[in-house]
């Protein structure tokens, strides 16, 4: 190792990346997480096959190793001796307290001195030449279970580019935290965007290591390549097994709650209702600048590291206080069809983002023509009944 890298990596130990990473708000008992180990926390399985690499890495603040107190990956690559030389980051950033649809610049990172390349904006694919200085890519970001959780999307543009640039990939498997149901309409083709590029339903039921299977499987990359990944496996954990995650995956996902409540409050992004953006709860209330709403009243303001130009910002709302859901929650639309009744909009109620967080413009229509959530649900069935059937060639876990 030269003096340049042992310098850059006694700086680093010194400095750890991720000092300040944002615990989750409220954890769920700690006894759950019991014997469940990361991909990243069973180096044995992949620090062999690193040595004598160059190293890139996708990560943000999730990428952590519980069993080392809560240690970065790229903290303990370097620890190991290891050749990393690019990190690659996705939306939110490095550190996951950029807002959403925040502009993420490249840069290099002030306490390691690595290169940090956004792979959200104009750069969600990585171009051959920020490949080219790099043996093999590990991708480590805690998902959350939902087709527009963008990380997924992340994923697979840099499979793509690795399978173009004939670079293997290595794919560090974390729990699901809503992967115990699958729900929610199926993608329908010409409604893919970054917030859903798969015919897959808004809740999944997949960890991000059998999704890079069902992607390579099902030929869904540019050109049907196929990605050269191996998945590190998550040890001792089952789809039904609680999973409270250490460390918030971005911004607006503070605790457990708000993540089981993400796939049926998002809807409200493809409309003007607040879902609590610019509060300390996003994704646990939603309201309106209107009485008719509901008794329960917040105002959104800017907050710097969550939300700096929330929905309704500094207008008193009312709506729904939801705070005290049960953790077992599970999709539903009657938040959305609740709002949609009251606010007597018709079409205006929505915006030009809802097909696209759908996945199809036929729930908007539905929901215009007065229908039920179980007359929607209904038209669901045979779309996720074959998508189950696909699922079951890419499972890795009971």
């Amino acid at each position: 190792m030269n003096l340049f890298k042992i310098t850059i990596l006694s700086l680093f130990l010194l400095l750890p990346v991720f000092q300040g990473a944002q615990p989750m708000q409220k954890a769920m008992n700690s006894n759950t997480l019991s014997g469940i180990l990361t991909a990243a926390e069973q180096p044995n399985l992949y620090l062999p096959k690193l040595a004598g690499k160059r190293i890139g890495l996708v990560v943000n603040q999730t990428a952590v190793l519980e069993s080392k107190n809560g240690m970065h990956l790229v903290d303990y690559l370097m620890m190991e001796g290891l050749n990393v030389v690019k990190v690659f980051v996705p939306e939110h950033g490095f550190r996951g307290d950029a807002d959403a649809g925040e502009v993420i610049n490249s840069e290099i990172d002030k306490n390691t001195g690595l290169p940090i390349v956004s792979l959200y904006g104009d750069n969600k694919k990585p171009k051959p030449e920020q490949l080219q200085d790099v043996d093999i890519i590990i991708y480590d970001l805690q998902d959350v279970g939902v087709r527009f959780y963008t990380y997924i999307s992340t994923m697979h543009y840099v499979m793509e580019a690795c399978a173009e640039q004939r670079k293997p990939m290595l794919i560090f498997d974390r729990p699901n935290p809503n992967g115990n149901y699958i729900d929610g309409p199926v993608l329908k083709k010409g409604f893919e965007s970054f917030v859903g590029m798969h015919p897959i339903p808004v809740v999944h039921g997949l960890t991000v290591g059998e999704l890079a299977h069902m992607i390579n499987g099902e030929g869904w990359l540019k050109n049907q390549v196929k990605a050269s990944i191996e998945v590190i496996p998550v040890k001792n954990w089952k789809r039904t097994d609680s999973y409270s995650l250490p460390i918030k995956p971005s911004p607006n996902l503070p605790n457990d709650l708000s993540i089981r409540l993400y796939p049926s409050l998002c809807y409200f992004e493809g409309t003007d209702v607040s879902l609590g953006r610019g509060t300390y709860y996003p994704f646990q209330m939603y309201g309106y600048p209107d009485p008719k709403f509901g008794d329960f009243t917040f105002t959104p303001v800017s907050i710097v590291g969550m939300s700096k130009s929330p929905p309704q910002q500094n207008k008193l709302c009312y709506g729904v206080d939801l705070r005290e859901e049960s953790l077992d929650h599970q999709f539903t639309l009657q938040y959305l069809l609740h709002a949609y009744g009251i606010s007597g909009k018709k079409e205006k109620f929505f915006n030009n983002f809802f097909d696209k967080l759908a996945g199809t413009d036929q729930l908007r229509k539905d929901i215009l023509a007065g229908k039920s959530e179980n007359e929607i649900r209904t038209s669901w069935q045979s779309d996720l009944a074959a998508y189950k059937a696909m699922r079951e060639k890419y499972l890795l876990y009971e």
